[in-house]
Formats: C-alpha cells, structure tokens, sequence
C-alpha cells in the first residue's frame, strides 16, 4: 500500500514538471522570437482571412489547432487584428479539456509572436471583462431562481477563459512588468471574483484554478501518503492528519525544482496561498453557521411535530431547501479542504438523535407492496426459482475479497468455537422465546368484543418498560438510525471516505444482483468501523417512495453480516426501535403510512434472509395481534405479505406462526373490521397460505388440430397465404374430425389477428372453388354468430362480434355473399329487440339500452369494411336510405361519448363525405317518415293495385332493368312470344272442366283441400318471414317473386284494353279462372298460364280480395273528395265570417 501511494505521488511530480518544461519553452519563444517578421510569403486572400477568422469563432480547441496555425504562418493578418482578438476570445469560452487550453495558448502564442504591439495589448483587456465580477445592481434586481440560473451560466464561461489566461500569465503573454510574470494579474482577477460574493458563487472557479494551478501559483505540492487509513478514523478527519504529518516535516513541502525555475515569484506565490486560506476560512466560517441553521430548523421541526402530529408544506421545503444549499456548501468546502491540504472545521454534532420528520412528494396510498399475483399451490418456502435464488445463493465474501481484509487470518479456529458457540447461544434463545410465545397463545382468550383477555401482565410490563424508556430517551422519528447523526463525510483525497461515499451514491442505482452483489465486494474491501456506521445510518435513511429498492439493500446486509455481524445487528435494533415508535404514534395515520409500509417491508425482506431472528418478528407478529385495530391491521396484512410465506413454512417457525395465523382469524371473524381491512387481511392470508385446488386441465388437442391451428394462428400472412392454401387442400376433407376443426378454426375469426380477417377471408373465397359447401357453412354460422350476439348481448363477447362483423364485411369483398345480406345485417343491427323494429326515444329495449353504443361499433366496422362498395345504381340508393335511418337509430341514445362519435364521423365520412347530419330526433324521424312514404308511393305506382304489400324496391328494378340496356329487352320480348302457344293451349282443359255433373275430372277435393292448407302455410311463413325483417327487404322479396316490369305493364295494359268488351268472353270462361304461373330456367323468366276451376277455394279466394280491394279504393276515393269538398266549405265560411266583420281598420302613427 506504501508503494501505491508514493508511486501515485511521484506520477504527479513528474507530470507537473512535465508541464512547468513545456510551459517554460514556450514562454522563452515568446520572449525572444516576439515581433519577428516572417520569412515566407504571405497571402492576403479575403477569402481565407474570412475562414480563418469564422474557424477561430468556432473553436479554439486541438481539432482545429493545426489548420488555424498553418493559416497564421501563411497569411497576412495586419488588416484582421481587431476581428481576430474578438474571435479569440469567442473561440477560448469553448475550450473544455486540458488539450484545448494548450491549443488555445499555442494559437494565441502565435499570434502574439506575429503582432506584439497591435494584438496582445487589445486581447489582454478583452480577457480581463470577460472575467470581470457580475454587477450586484443587476443581480439584486433579479429573482432567486433567476440569479442562481444567470451565476450558473457565467461560471460556465469564464471557466475556459479563466484557464486559458492562467496559461497565458505562466508563458509570458500576460505580464505585470516587462520582467515579471503575470501572476500578479491572475491574482487581482481571482480576488475580484471572490470578493464582494456573499452567495458563494463564483467559488466553483476558485476550485477549477486550484485543479489545475495550485503547484506553479502557490506553491502547493500532494503529502507523500505512507498508510492506508486506520478503521478507526472517523470521517472528516483526514485532512488534519495530513496536515499534521505535513507539518512534522520540518513544515515544508518537498521541492520540485529549484527557485530560479519557477514561473511566479515566490512572493506572489505566499501572498497568493495566503489568500486562498483567508478565503476558506470565511468558507468554513460560513459552513459552521449554516450547519448551526440547520440544526436548529431540525430541532424546530421535531418541536412542531410533537404539538401539531404533522409539519406544514411551507415548513417541509424550506427545510428541504436549507438542506439542498447546506450539502452544496459542504461539498465545496470539502473540495477546497482538500485542494489546501487545510482540516476541515469542527461541526458540532446534535445532542439528542435527529428528529426531523421528512414528509416525502409520493402521497400514494397503496397499502400492499410489490406485486400481488397469486401464490402457487406448492408447499415450498419460495414463490418460485427466482425468488429462491435471490434469498437463498448469497455469495461469499470469502472468495473475492482477501481473508486478511475480512479479519479472518490466524482466528480460523477461534471463530469456528466462537460461531458454534454463539449458534448454540442463539438457538436455545429463539427456544426460550418460542416457549413463551406458546404460553400466551395459549392463556389468551377473546370475548365477546374481539378483545383479548388473558397473558396481561407480561404485555402490561413491556408496556411499562417502553413507557420508562419513551421518558428517559427523547422521542425518535421514524427512519433515523439509533446513533445520533454525524455530519455529511469529509472527503479525503482519493481515501476510503470519498470512495465510501461514492458507494453509497451508487446503491440507489444498484437494482439486480450483479450490481448488489458487486457493491458489497466493495464495502469490504473499504471496511472499518467507521464505514460500518456510515452504512447503518445510509440505510435508515431509504426514501419512503424508494420501497423497491429494499430487498437489494437486505441481500446487501445479508452478505455482509457473514462477516460483519455489527451491520445487521445494529439495522434490526434500528427498525425494531422504528416500529415500537410506530406503536406509539397509532393515531397518526396518513403522515406514517409510508413509514409504516417501509418498516414493514425491510423487517420481511431480512426476515427471509435470515438477519432478523426468528423471535423477534414473532413478536412483532404478537404485538400487533394483541391491538387488533386500526394500523395494526395493516401491518399484520404487510407482515403476512412479506414474510407470512416463508415463516409458515419454515421448520423453526412453523408451529408458532400457525398458532398466531389461526388466532388472527378467528379475532378477524370477531371484530367489526370495515371492507378494506377484511380485504387486506384476506388477500394477505391467501397469499401466504394458498388454498389447495387442482391444477388447470390442459385442452388435449390431436396432431392434426395442432397443425390445422398453427397454420391458420401462427404461419398465415400475405406472403404465406399460397402455401397455406395448398397445405389445407392437401388435408383429408372426407375425415369428420378435420372438417369439424377447419370449420371452427374458420368461424372464429377472433383468435386471429385482426388485420388478418381479411387473409381468412380469402382463403374461404379460394376453397369455395373446391369445397363448396364448407364455405357455406362458414357464412351461416357467421352469421348465426351475429344474430346471438344481438339477442344475448354480453359484453364479454363484444370483441368477438366485432371480430365476427368484421369477417362479414371480407366475405362480401370476396364476393362470398351477396349486397342484400349486408343489408338485411345493417337493418337488423338498427331494428333488432324495438318495437315494430323502429327504435323511439324515450322506450327503451331490454337488449339494446339508451347507454350502450356497441350495436353503432359494429355498424362502424362493417361500414368501413366494405361500405364503400356501395356507391352506384340501386345499393347506393339502399345505403343512402339505411344512412337516414341510421341516424334516427343514433339520436335515439344517449349523448355519445367522444371515441364512439369521432368512429361514426370517420366511418360516415369515408362512405359519403357530403352527408348532412341531422340535429334532432324529430328532424330525423321526419326524413325516414317521408323515405318510407316515397317508397311505398313508387311501390304503388308500380304494382297497380297491390297496395302496400308491394316493394318499393320495384322503382329500383326498373333502373336496374335500364341498366341491362337493350338485351334484356329482347330477352323479355322472346318471353312474351313464348307464351302465346301457351294462351292458345289454354281452352284445351276448359273442355274437360264443362263436364257433366256425374263425371268429375280435374284435381278433387282433397287435393283442393291439401293444396289451399299448403297455400295458407306458405302465406303465413311468408308473412312472417316479412315481420322479421324490415318493409324495405319484405317489398324487395315480393318485387322478385313479380314477373318483369315490361310484361306486367303488357299485361296491364291488355286489361285496360279488353275492358268491359271482356265480359262476353267472361261468360263463355265462367268456369275457368286464367293464373300466370312465374318461373326461372338460369337467369331467364318465363311465364305460362293455367286454368284453374272458378269454384276451386283459390279462385273463390282471389276473386274476393279483388272485390275487396275494389270496394276498399272507392271507399278511399269518397273520404278524399268528401275532404277536399269539406275543406272547400270551411274556407268559404272563413271568408264570410271576416267580410262580416267589417272593414281593416288602420291606424296611422305620429
């Protein structure tokens, strides 16, 4: 250790000199080579003088240092002077590392040697305002916030610079006298800077110069370090055993060279040093007064805290602000410290533990800790491998630190007894209390109130006792170790306490076991009493939101207390202290719940590691078991949570605990507990004693199942949809137990991924080519899907219909189904489950509620899938209309929320981007009023006398037929020529219908019978079939069960021509009644006529819903001209009611 740090020391040395010859070469170039004309011819290119300067601008540092110099010995410069001086100066404040001031130094050097009398003497002055002190007047005038802010900024500047001029005064460009250095200048810079600066904020350049300057401007050289630090130094005294040594050296340093090569007179030098020590005296001065402050801010706290149980806001962050600047102040003056080679000032310790009350930012109310997944079912004491292994495989200090840094040389076997002897100590102690703690269990009793009655005295002493020692000892606060506190560490330089402390800086990062791991190896070998205290009080210190980190800190004492047993004694002592103050301070509820909670959850984690005896949880366990109320309730939920597990299912603890548990619920079932106690206690129960139940049965599916799955689930994509279709038309289709498994894994499109659909969707379109009725099967069954989801509506299946509605919309785009079930979907999703399928504000439907807005997502998604299909001819028609009637189905909801709305604007935008939307449920109910008027008034007009049972799709069939053009009009009119053999053939069965009455020939009665029962069934199926779905589908349905429109306008117009001249031949048909029978060979109707028998039921039938029709017509055409005659004889009684009145009388104003 001895050689490492002379070593260190002497690199130092030889650094330093190292840079005193290289700053000395190029101060005697300076001096003798200044203001020596160039040999070489120079160029006076405006160009380059422009580079050159904007490069200077840029950067003065090593990357830029040999393409400046190369232009500084090639070019002229004297008509440049002043713009380079500017451009030095701007170019030094981005200098940063030690090799961009020794750029910066050589280029101004260079400068200097070119133009002594025109560009050092501007630049000097230049340097000098950009360190100049800030004004006070400007600075008062700014806020706090804003002054530390501007401070901060200017540091940052006049760092660089301040360097570059130390350099420059050291090599003889900035000089005091034409034979002195410039030491004298840097000094009165550095002085201004200082003075006058009660914030202390230009003190980080006075740490920077003396890095870097404190060997040639004050004659400071590092004490030869001959020991390693003893483990029983105490923090913060380091620097004063330097000093001390320095001083039994004959009180001086060693000399590095001799007085004659020094680059600053030894006088400026003393007086330099001696301003530094003046300045860190004021320092220290100042640092004793803000620790004094804040002491006594601490004391006022814990006072206020004890009046008032809480401490205001306003009184935490200023606390938290004085506490912010006094660590920065200290920081500083342990720098200083250290960069002097002075001891640090005596800070006086409190007298009684520190009391302050830190109520943290995080205001969580979470009372469980960490994650609450479910226990397993298996009887271990580790929820799983992982857990296991982080309690259980602790590494062995042992095997990566030294036996002789552990203390462990020479006391193998006096440490074997010792261990043995305290195991056997420790064992027959955790029995002595095991026993005792069956004793209570078993002399208590509960009563009617849940209380506990029994084992009173020994809980009436320890209550004595805790009293007696809450009098004799001032209150401690949670979260403050046992021993009072020291002060923050003094650092020394590169000692074990700057390295502790960088330690202890890096835990709250150290979050895995590596990291942990690795930490304690460093501990150990940084290992001393005082490091040892360091670390207790570091880890009563965790913050109260930083629970996570608990569990590395415990496997971090874990692994030191093998060793170290202090540490972990001293942290249990410390957090079983905590929790009897916690007992004590029950009523404070929300200010300690945090603490509560940390308590809790570090006691747990070293239970499980085994720092915390068995005994002593236990009795925690029973404290809180005795005061069943209030938070103990929850520390008996974070107890069982943390730790529960691992103590019921440990050898030594088991019987106890058990005990205890079944104690705790039984007073459970007693007491009255609110909701969340019960489910606090409950969740914590079953976390630590699961019940039994059975494992979950796997689904046993057959390799051919697994590979149909995994083809569909996992291989389908747009690159692989080929290969796909060609493995499944290689599988067996005649084997049941494949078909039945396509079929499921093809009507369940919500397995898949939904920008899949489609791809499922096109592989049903291509196996249609080749199994025609598997796809057949998978458009039924999507579709009875649907229909189930409307008529059950649960919101668990809201995601399959979505999926369902979606695969719908694909099927059509592969031209699976036709446009009308996309329809008869549309209209069912808006009709379903309303009275008279028309749905009415203010009646609501059991299966489709004001509030529920799923049904307009589905209508959404099918929309967007293939609604933009429907944009010509008579689809765009039918859309338009489902669109108006959509709208009535919207504003009869509720108001919709922003995610439903901002979907059915998207989706009504991208089908019809110039839809007007309509207001109000009136101004909507209105247009579908008049929609279905028109309808039924084209379906009328159209089918003569067919009433409303006719469609009003038939308007739209004319288009449609329009559209065929001119071939399906010659199709039609072949059709027509058809039927004449047919008419001509037709008086053939008349002669066999006028028999005679004996003889009957033709269909008898019982077939007349069957065929009218049949009718009639067929009639009301069809009738209702049509109340099912909506009237505009039901008028389409019968619009194609007609004949053509040009045939049934032949026909008409036939009718209208025979006249009255028909009843002749009426007469001689009297027995027969003419039918046209409809019928479709292919895509080709044709038309044949039949005679049936006029006293047959159908005849009789038909005849009357004629007569009937007749007589209904006249009985509407009365009403009408009745109204119109009516309306007429009331507007003339109006009128003859004003003549009578009078004239108008008018009367004229002003």
């Amino acid at each position: 250790m001895d050689a490492t740090s002379n070593g260190a020391v002497q690199a130092k040395v030889d650094e330093e000199q190292a840079r005193r010859a290289k700053r000395a070469a190029l101060k005697e170039l300076n001096i003798t080579e200044a203001g020596k004309e160039p040999t070489n011819a120079l160029d006076s290119s405006l160009k380059r003088h422009t580079a050159l300067i904007k490069r200077m601008r840029q950067s003065l540092s090593a990357e830029n240092h040999d393409q400046i110099m190369k232009d500084i010995n090639s070019l002229s410069l004297e008509k440049y002077v002043d713009e380079i001086v500017g451009a030095v100066v701007e170019g030094i404040s981005r200098c940063k590392t030690e090799k961009d001031v020794w750029s910066a130094v050589e280029i101004i050097s260079t400068l200097h040697r070119r133009f002594p009398k025109t560009f050092t003497p501007s630049l000097i002055p230049s340097l000098s305002a950009s360190l100049a002190p800030p004004s006070r007047a400007a600075l008062a005038a700014l806020s706090p916030e804003q002054r530390e802010k501007e401070d901060a900024a200017r540091v940052s500047r006049q760092r660089p610079v301040l360097r570059v001029c130390a350099e420059l005064a050291l090599v003889g460009i900035i000089r005091d006298a034409p034979e002195r250095s410039g030491g004298e200048w840097i000094m009165k810079v550095v002085r201004d800077l200082l003075s006058n600066d009660p914030s202390l904020s230009s003190l980080p350049l006075l740490l920077v110069f003396l890095k870097s300057y404190s060997r040639p401007y004050l004659g400071i050289v590092p004490p030869v370090s001959s020991k390693q630090v003893s483990s029983s130094t105490e923090p913060g005294t380091l620097s004063e055993a330097a000093s001390e040594e320095a001083s039994q050296a004959n009180g001086a340093f060693p000399a590095l060279m001799k007085e004659e090569d020094e680059l600053v007179e030894k006088e400026i030098r003393d007086r330099f040093k001696k301003m530094c020590e003046g300045y860190f005296d004021n320092v220290a001065k100042k640092l004793v007064i803000e620790h004094n402050r804040l002491q006594e801010q601490d004391r006022r706290n814990h006072e206020a805290y004890i009046r008032s149980g809480e401490i205001f806001e306003d009184r935490q962050q200023a606390y938290e602000k004085m506490t912010k600047s006094y660590e920065k102040l200290l920081a500083s003056c342990q720098s200083l410290s250290e960069l002097l080679y002075l001891p640090m000032p005596t800070l006086k310790t409190a007298s009684q533990k520190t009391e302050s009350i830190q109520i943290g930012l995080n205001n969580g109310s979470s009372i469980l800790n960490g994650d609450t997944d479910d226990a397993s079912a298996s009887g271990g004491k580790w929820e799983d491998e992982e857990e296991r292994r982080f309690y259980e495989e602790i590494p062995d200090l042992k095997d990566y630190v030294p036996r002789s840094v552990l203390g462990l040389e020479g006391d193998n076997e006096a440490e074997t007894a010792d261990g043995k002897e305290k195991e056997r100590m420790e064992k027959e102690k955790v029995e002595e209390e095991f026993r005792r703690l069956e004793e209570e269990l078993a002399e208590m009793k509960i009563d009617e109130d849940g209380k506990v009655v029994g084992g009173d005295s020994r809980k009436s002493q320890e209550n004595g006792t805790d009293e007696d020692d809450a009098e004799d000892a001032p209150t401690p606060t949670p979260g403050t170790p046992k021993d009072s506190p020291s002060t923050t560490p003094q650092l020394a330089p590169q000692g074990p306490s700057q390295l502790l402390t960088a330690l202890l800086a890096r835990l709250p990062d150290a979050t895995n076991r590596s990291m942990i791991d690795q930490a304690a190896v460093d501990f150990a070998f940084l290992n001393s009493k005082a490091a040892r205290k360091r670390l207790v009080k570091f880890m009563g210190q965790v913050p109260k939101s930083r629970i996570d980190l608990l569990p590395h800190y415990s496997r971090l004492i874990a692994i030191l207390n093998r060793y170290m047993p202090d540490i972990g004694t001293e942290i249990v002592a410390m957090l079983d202290e905590e929790f009897r103050y916690l007992q004590r301070k029950k009523n404070v509820v929300k200010e300690l719940a945090e603490v509560r909670l940390r308590n809790i959850t570090f006691l747990s984690n070293l239970t499980k590691f085994g720092v915390v005896p068995p005994h002593v949880i236990l009795h925690m366990f029973k404290v809180c078991l005795d005061d069943f109320s209030g938070t103990n309730v929850e520390n008996l939920a974070l107890l069982l949570e943390g730790c529960g597990r691992f103590l019921l299912r440990s050898e030594e603890t088991r019987v106890p605990f058990a005990k205890m548990i079944e104690l705790m619920r039984r007073k459970q079932s007693m007491a009255h507990l609110d909701q969340r106690q019960l489910l606090l206690l409950e969740n914590a129960y079953y976390q630590c004693n699961p019940p039994e139940r059975a494992a979950r049965q796997v689904k046993e599916r057959t390799p051919m199942e697994l590979f149909i799955r995994h083809l569909i689930y996992d291989v389908l994509t747009k690159k692989t949809i080929d290969k796909v279709l060609k493995l499944l038309r290689r599988l067996d289709w005649n084997d049941a137990l494949v078909l039945r498994t396509l079929h499921k894994v093809f009507t369940k499109p919500w397995k898949i991924k939904y920008g899949h659909i489609s791809l499922l969707a096109m592989l049903t379109y291509d196996l249609q080519r080749y199994h025609p009725a598997f796809s057949i099967g998978v458009v039924d069954q999507v579709l009875e899907d649907i229909r189930r989801g409307l008529e059950t509506n649960m919101y668990s299946l809201n995601q399959r219909r979505i999926a369902s509605m979606k695969f719908l919309g694909e099927l059509y785009i592969y031209r699976l189904i036709g446009s009308g079930i996309i329809f008869d979907t549309l209209w069912t999703l808006v009709t379903f489950g309303h009275p008279e399928g028309r749905p009415t504000l203010g009646q609501p439907s059991p299966i489709d509620m004001p509030d529920d807005f799923f049904r307009i997502r589905l209508v959404c998604v099918l929309l967007d899938t293939c609604g933009m299909c429907f944009d010509r001819g008579s689809q765009q028609r039918k859309l338009d209309n489902f669109l108006t009637f959509f709208q009535l189905y919207v504003l009869s909801k509720d108001p919709l929320p922003m995610d439903v709305e901002f979907m059915l604007t998207d989706s009504l935008e991208a089908v019809r981007p110039k839809l007007s939307m309509f207001k109000t449920y009136d101004e909507a109910a209105v247009a579908v009023d008049e929609m279905f008027a028109i309808a039924y008034q084209n379906a009328g007009i159209v089918a003569g006398d067919a009433g409303e049972d006719s469609g009003e799709d038939s308007g739209e069939e004319d288009d449609e037929e329009k559209e065929r053009g001119e071939r399906d009009e010659e199709d039609e009119d072949e059709q027509a020529q058809l039927e004449f053999p047919i008419d001509e053939r037709a008086p053939s069965p008349e002669a066999v219908l006028l028999k005679s009455t004996q003889e009957h020939i033709g269909p008898t009665e019982e077939d007349e019978a069957e065929f009218a029962k049949e009718l009639a069934k067929l009639v009301t199926d069809t009738s209702a079939e049509s109340r099912k779905i909506d009237k505009k589908t039901a008028l389409a349905l019968w619009d194609t069960a007609l004949p053509p429109p040009v045939v049934r306008k032949k026909k008409h117009d036939e009718y209208d021509e025979d006249g009255d001249g028909g009843a002749g031949e009426a007469e001689e048909d009297a027995g027969v009644m003419k039918f046209t029978l409809f019928t479709k060979r292919g895509n080709k109707p044709q038309m044949r006529q039949i005679a049936i028998p006029a006293e047959s039921t159908l005849a009789v039938q038909t005849r009357t819903a004629q007569m009937q029709d007749k007589v209904e017509q006249q009985h509407l055409k009365r009403l009408v001209l009745n109204y119109e005659q009516r309306e007429e004889q009331e507007e003339l009684k109006a009128m003859e009611t004003r003549s009578r009145q009078g004239p108008i009388k008018i009367r004229l104003a002003g």
